[in-house]
């Protein structure tokens, strides 16, 4: 359907206005359809394949059979230099001066910057359902697109768009 794109695109404008901490943006939003989506998959099957974790053929086939997906997510997302302990680390430098781990997502983060993505996600999918379009924040869409280097931001979840007779995403 040619209007979920337009839903998409609205979606990524809702994300981008979001609220964000300080008023400093590191959020990222790119919205990716046609053979990127089929890639997508694929990455998505091989990935739960060879590391034994569930779900990614299930949330792959999803991913299939959508029209298109918004993925957000954050990149290189300073800290506020509250000193809140949040991420785990008393300081702000102390987390600053921790080598970051890159699993599945790069970490440790700034709570507040995490809370600023998952404000975004929020945003979107608000505009997404005021428009009838279903939907689902999935994390491994997000590990599938750092994966196959769709993106390269620090972590990224995917929703993906859907507009049949019965949502695709739930009662899977």
């Amino acid at each position: 359907m040619e209007g979920i794109k337009t839903i998409a695109e609205l979606m990524a404008v809702s994300a981008k206005t979001a609220p964000k901490s300080a008023g400093k943006d590191f959020v990222y939003i790119k919205i990716i359809e046609g053979e990127d989506i089929k890639k997508m998959a694929e990455a998505m099957y091989k990935y739960g394949e060879e590391s034994g974790k569930k779900n990614f053929d299930r949330d792959g086939k999803n991913v299939q059979d959508s029209a298109c997906i918004v993925l957000i997510g954050i990149k290189d997302a300073k800290h506020l230099n509250l000193n809140c302990g949040a991420c785990g680390f008393e300081t702000c430098a102390d987390r600053d001066n921790y080598k970051q781990v890159d699993v599945e997502f790069i970490g440790p983060q700034c709570a507040f910057r995490l809370l600023d993505l998952g404000i975004a996600l929020g945003s979107a999918v608000k505009t997404a359902s005021i428009h009838n379009v279903d939907n689902r924040i999935i994390y491994r869409i997000g590990v599938a697109a750092r994966k196959i280097n769709l993106v390269d931001w620090d972590i990224v979840m995917g929703i993906p768009l859907s507009a049949t007779g019965k949502s695709i995403y739930f009662d899977r």
